[in-house]
């Protein structure tokens, strides 16, 4: 069985996360998916910042859970979600860290949106 490497954020690998200051609405053909005022913004390295909304803002009812898996060694196993009504280009547009690592155990129970998977991620005042 392979170890899988935990790294912890520090100068060389920032992480932070902040309570987003937006009204965040994700929408795809034409339907809200996600629409929160409690959206988490990460910013990793760097990488562009991105809203993880709490699960409770999404429409899970929309969602597919895939078998589609990946490994963050900073953040930890992640899962993905299909969006059904996005149709192809909307597979595994949806990660979650389930069980985050402590160093970003805020975004447990938070969803990530691909911005080229859906139609829009609109921040609104």
């Amino acid at each position: 069985m392979t170890v899988k490497p935990i790294k912890q954020p520090g100068p060389d690998h920032p992480i932070t996360i902040v309570p987003s200051q937006s009204h965040v609405v994700v929408t795809i053909g034409g339907r809200v998916i996600a629409d929160t005022r409690e959206a988490l913004t990460l910013r990793e390295a760097s990488y562009p910042g991105v809203f993880y909304i709490p699960r409770k803002d999404v429409d899970m009812s929309l969602l597919q859970r895939t078998d589609h898996q990946t490994y963050c060694p900073y953040k930890g196993e992640c899962a993905y979600y299909s969006v059904a009504i996005g149709g192809d280009r909307s597979v595994n547009a949806v990660w979650t860290y389930e069980a985050p690592y402590d160093a970003v155990a805020s975004i447990k129970d938070h969803l990530a949106f691909y911005p080229d998977r859906v139609d829009a991620i609109e921040e609104k005042a």
